[in-house]
């Protein structure tokens, strides 16, 4: 065991978190800690770190065990150091050596002690046995793999904002691979791809994982156990979230049918009681009946007791077919072009999903279809459309010092204020919840009046960024079945898969500068990435292979690459699993000129393959040299080394576009 609770009981003044628990964390595990919002998770996992102690009970932490915990209050760590080298802290045994061998060294220049000479050996090969020479490129690739660019690794820490902060702070985390990893909300701050790579780092995770979160998808993916905070008790289930989803339903319903059937026996034996009680042939029977009853232990009616957002959408008017027209729209950040000539449309019925990695602009996007965003370009509104928008800025943009009524009456929706307080109880902020000033609520309820502001508007038409983020995952069902049923248009930015695709009908995605419109759900999406990316797997597999390259024999034979063709890299407008025309069995004659451009493709193509071949070899020699203790040790032959291979790789990039380009003339000319 690495750690635990034995019979913990833990009260936050008044209020009891949880009763008489036990929970033990085995080496290995993935663990899921769910409960509704307010429930405790968060204090929870503070108490097994030891910030709180219990009221009674056992913590137990395993000597030697070491613990990370990510958690929001790690924002207030401030530097001017940068990303790269708080990352890097994370090895602090190996920075420290480095700085021995450094003093270590310029000793035995000066004095050649054999004394001196042992010690050097002994840190050298110690540094060697952490991984030392390795740091640096395993910190980039985590890094990179959250989503920051080699540009980034060198800004200063407190040059960027609390999600990108703890993003660093993950990283570093990852990288110090403690005994037991606590991870509070880490998809909070992700986009896709930075979770899809988080999935992927701690699937192959050494030591055992606790998540806190409210992503479906990211809990079935990553948990074998879901342990959750239920009435002051932790309720354990040997599976991921879909399994407990399943489970616990069949337990409540075992627990409901046991409780019918003991009241139609109390029932039974109370009319028996009462019918025979007075009559002296059965008397004794009727005692007996009665003390039965008396003795037995009588189980407690089931109700769910949870939150329940009663979210109703409505709308007023009814707009025209083209809510929302892009054209020729531009937007750029100094030299960071976010589109750039793009266009879209958003039609009646539309339920879009923009996504994509962080960075990409898609909070931008969403603000100049809202109309507060510059931008270059046209955009135009459609008759009859009343929109509404939810950003997450304004969870900021609350007033602090406002009631939630009081923020809610800024709305400007003219109702009434026993309207708002009926609306307000069913974002469950009832009776004097009202009355409570904004600077007092949590993350979620500032969330929950922000989404009743959006809601009050009766929009057509809606703009939602991030609207999961701080609710729990019963909350975010409620939504989802609002927005299901919700009879108007929207677009949205999230990184909640789960959420995403139960939601939209259509997929942007800012690709290369344009909009990629995709007509259909989030899953076909998936699919239709995941054939396309092991397609370009395949052809980059090829380019790399000798054995494999392209070699026409003759002037009508196709280059022996078809098993390795991509998918169409145009966005389709079809659904994704829609079958794709099979290629013709035999080559179809074309003309001279065809012939000779094919040709001509043909050749350029095996010259591409043989010099992406050479340098793939050149990045794998160079690639060992850097992790060479002799080349590490000495300053200038490293610095060249790390020159040859950044220039090496920026080649091979440029190889492989060329490679792709010419591929897809080759598939385009046999084709005709």
């Amino acid at each position: 065991m690495l750690a635990g609770f034995t019979n913990v009981t833990f009260e936050f003044g008044a209020r009891t978190i949880v009763q008489d628990a036990t929970w033990h964390i085995q080496p290995n595990e993935r663990i899921g800690l769910i409960g509704f919002n307010g429930t405790g998770k968060s204090t929870l996992l503070k108490v097994l770190v030891g910030e709180y102690l219990p009221s009674a009970g056992t913590v137990e932490r395993s000597r030697g065990t070491s613990i990370g915990y990510l958690h929001q209050d790690l924002l207030s760590f401030d530097t001017n150091d940068s990303i790269l080298q708080v990352a890097l802290s994370a090895f602090e045994r190996v920075q420290q050596l480095e700085k021995e061998i450094e003093e270590i060294g310029k000793e035995l220049e000066k004095t050649g002690a054999e004394d001196l000479l042992h010690q050097y050996t002994d840190k050298l090969h110690e540094l060697e046995t952490l991984g030392g020479y390795n740091i640096h490129h395993k910190t980039e690739e985590v890094l990179q793999g959250l989503g920051f660019s080699n540009a980034d690794l060198q800004r200063p820490y407190r040059e960027f904002s609390g999600g990108w902060r703890m993003r660093v702070l993950l990283a570093k985390m990852i990288l110090q691979q403690p005994d037991l990893l606590l991870l509070d909300e880490p998809t909070n701050h992700l986009d896709m791809p930075s979770i899809e790579w988080l999935e992927k780092y701690l699937t192959h995770y050494q030591g055992s994982v606790v998540i806190v979160s409210h992503d479906k998808f990211f809990l079935n993916r990553m948990v074998t156990k879901i342990v959750e905070l239920y009435q002051r008790q932790l309720h354990i289930y040997n599976g991921n979230y879909e399994f407990y989803e399943t489970e616990k339903e069949q337990r409540v319903e075992l627990m409901q049918r046991a409780f019918e059937n003991q009241q139609d026996y109390i029932r039974q034996q109370e009319r028996f009681i009462e019918r025979f009680k007075a009559k002296a042939s059965k008397a004794a029977a009727a005692q007996s009946a009665m003390k039965r009853l008396d003795k037995l232990d009588r189980l407690e009616d089931v109700v769910i007791e949870r939150p329940d957002l009663r979210i109703n959408f409505r709308i007023d008017k009814v707009p025209g077919k083209i809510l929302c027209e892009l054209k020729h729209i531009t937007k750029k950040f100094g030299d960071n072009v976010i589109v750039d000539d793009a266009e879209a449309e958003i039609n009646r019925g539309d339920k879009i999903a923009l996504i994509g990695a962080n960075g990409k602009g898609k909070s931008t996007l969403l603000r100049i279809i809202a109309g507060i965003e510059s931008y270059n370009g046209d955009r135009r509104w459609g008759h009859n459309v009343e929109e509404s928008f939810y950003a997450q800025h304004q969870l900021e943009s609350l007033d602090l010092n406002n009631t939630v009524l009081e923020e809610m009456k800024t709305a400007g929706s003219q109702k009434t204020e026993q309207e708002l307080r009926t609306l307000l109880g069913c974002f469950l902020f009832s009776g004097d919840d009202s009355d409570k000033k904004i600077k007092v609520l949590s993350g979620g309820e500032k969330a929950r009046v922000a989404l009743a502001k959006t809601i009050v508007g009766k929009g057509n038409f809606l703009m939602l960024d991030e609207p999961t983020n701080h609710l729990d995952m019963h909350s975010v069902e409620l939504l989802v079945e609002a927005l299901k049923k919700y009879e108007g248009s929207l677009i949205l930015v999230s990184h909640d898969r789960y959420f995403v695709s139960k939601v939209a009908n259509t997929i942007w995605e800012i690709d290369e500068q344009k909009i990629k419109v995709f007509a259909g759900g989030y899953d076909e999406w998936s699919e239709w990435k995941e054939r396309k990316r092991k397609a370009e797997g395949k052809k980059s597999e090829g380019a790399s292979q000798k054995s494999e390259k392209v070699k026409p024999e003759a002037e009508n034979t196709k280059p022996e690459i078809r098993s390795t063709k991509p998918e169409n890299t145009a966005v389709p407008q079809t659904p994704a699993n829609t079958p794709q025309p099979a290629a013709p069995a035999t080559p179809q004659p074309i003309n001279k000129e065809l012939k000779k451009e094919l040709q001509k493709q043909q050749r350029i193509f095996q010259q591409l393959e043989e010099k992406i071949a050479q340098l793939n070899k050149q990045k794998t020699e160079l690639e060992a040299m850097m992790a060479s203790p002799e080349v590490y040790a000495d300053k200038s032959k490293f610095l060249q080394a790390e020159t040859d291979y950044k220039k090496a790789s920026t080649e091979l990039s440029q190889l492989n576009v060329q490679y792709e380009q010419v591929f897809e003339k080759i598939m385009e000319l046999e084709n005709q």
